[in-house]
């Protein structure tokens, strides 16, 4: 085969969660357990850290590997979902695995693919760290796919843990509370590991702090470790002042560091992953105050991530972002609100199984919107969700795919307009690709 055959193979044979939802989903780790020694263990070869959260994790999985880079390690990286091409997901120093290597594990391990019937996040998850092995990576960043406890990645020993915030989402699997899903989180916890928390919560708080007292974890909560004193846009991404709290942060009381990402959200992010790395720092991690810069300055080109306020194009400005539950919608909300711009025309569609009336009520009534669907079978019907919207008080009007909704807005956008796509990664994936076709 192939690679276009056997991604194919692997999307028709295996369940995948974007497309059939909780068919994919296993509540054990049963398969992840037996294909890892099926493998030889391939993730005990180097070391790791996993990152976990409702929100973030993906922002900050970046950020953490671009710096590991910097500083002259050998960095694999793994998240989810992709947005265009399987490969995205599986990173060795910011680039993606090649097609022959994708190829080659299938076939290699076409029998037991066969026999185990995995998901395909648990087929994609074993991929990547037989690949992490096979390039030798010094150390992997390895972002669990939902929630934790019973992820496909919780087989690994890492150095940290690190889980960004906790909200509703995925109720159906994690919880219908914010302590229920706290507790699914918490489960990337390891015995006597340390573990980082990025946002205080006062549901979640006593929760990581019970388990990380019977793993007898050090347990620490970036918030207390350091924060953002000043922040500034500028065309290239966003510049943070940070100041430590408990003692210096890499070796310094105050410092400054340039992200290349736009999103305000950011700034959590940025004191997430940058507890992350000075807690790497205190396990042996060589990583100095420049490399700490030099790599979050080139964050996102350098291990290529998309779809988090990522400017697609100016004039009218097209804006991008893949923030798809009421926590993450929440922060696009209101850095839209801060825009400044004629008319705001909203390219926005969902999955089907997202509790829509908790995020209609977050975005902008005076914004124009287009109701679309992704290409996926679990994408809310576009006229389903534009009654919603309406009944919401939202105004717009209906098309079928994001292609269509995408050029209706291009047509009605005048320079000084802005044109926003999201609500789903999958929608930002279905556009990123529109415009990939058509070279925008």
């Amino acid at each position: 085969m192939n690679y276009a055959e056997t991604t194919e193979y692997l999307y028709r044979a295996l369940p995948v969660f974007h497309r059939t939802g909780g068919a994919a989903y296993k509540a054990n780790l049963d398969n992840s357990i037996a294909f890892d020694k099926h493998l030889n263990c391939p993730h005990r070869r180097y070391k790791t850290v996993h990152v976990a959260g409702t929100n973030g994790k993906g922002s900050t999985s970046h950020i953490i590997a671009a710096v590991l880079q910097e500083a002259g390690y050998r960095t694999g990286l793994y998240t989810s979902p992709h947005l265009c091409d399987f490969r995205e997901r599986i990173k060795v120093n910011g680039a993606e695995i090649d097609e022959a290597s994708v190829v080659a594990f299938v076939e290699k391990n076409h029998d037991i693919i066969d026999t185990l019937r995995p998901s395909f996040f648990e087929m994609s998850s074993a991929m990547a760290f037989d690949f992490f092995t096979d390039a030798g990576v010094d150390v992997a960043v390895i972002e669990t796919g939902m929630g934790g406890r019973l992820d496909s990645t919780n087989i690994i020993s890492p150095e940290l843990s690190l889980i960004t915030n906790i909200a509703l989402d995925h109720t159906q699997f994690l919880g219908d509370s914010i302590d229920k899903i706290a507790k699914e989180k918490a489960g990337i916890m390891k015995f006597r590991r340390p573990t980082l928390i990025g946002e205080r919560h006062v549901e979640s708080s006593p929760v990581f702090e019970a388990a990380a007292a019977a793993l007898e974890a050090p347990l620490h909560y970036a918030e207390d470790m350091l924060r953002v004193i000043d922040m500034e846009v500028n065309p290239q991404g966003r510049r943070f002042r940070i100041q430590s709290i408990e003692g210096k942060i890499f070796d310094e009381i105050e410092f400054c560091v340039s992200l290349d990402l736009l999103g305000g959200y950011q700034a959590k992010n940025m004191v997430s992953a940058i507890g992350a790395l000075e807690l790497l720092r205190s396990k042996g991690f060589d990583i100095n105050l420049a490399q700490l810069q030099k790599g979050c300055e080139s964050a996102a080109h350098s291990t290529g991530l998309k779809g988090r306020w990522q400017i697609m194009r100016q004039s009218p400005m097209m804006i991008f972002d893949t923030g798809h539950n009421a926590h993450g919608l929440s922060e696009v909300a209101a850095q839209l609100k801060r825009l400044k711009c004629d008319k705001l025309y909203m390219v926005f569609g969902v999955v089907n199984d997202k509790d829509v009336d908790s995020i209609f009520h977050l975005l902008p009534r005076e914004a124009y919107y287009l109701f679309t669907q992704a290409s996926i079978p679990r994408a809310m019907d576009a006229s389903l969700l534009a009654e919603k919207g309406r009944s919401a008080g939202l105004v717009g009007e209906v098309h079928h795919n994001v292609e269509q909704a995408l050029v209706a807005a291009r047509n009605m956008a005048s320079i000084d307009d802005v044109i926003f796509v999201g609500g789903s990664t999958f929608v930002v994936a279905d556009a990123i690709s529109m415009c990939k076709l058509h070279n925008i």
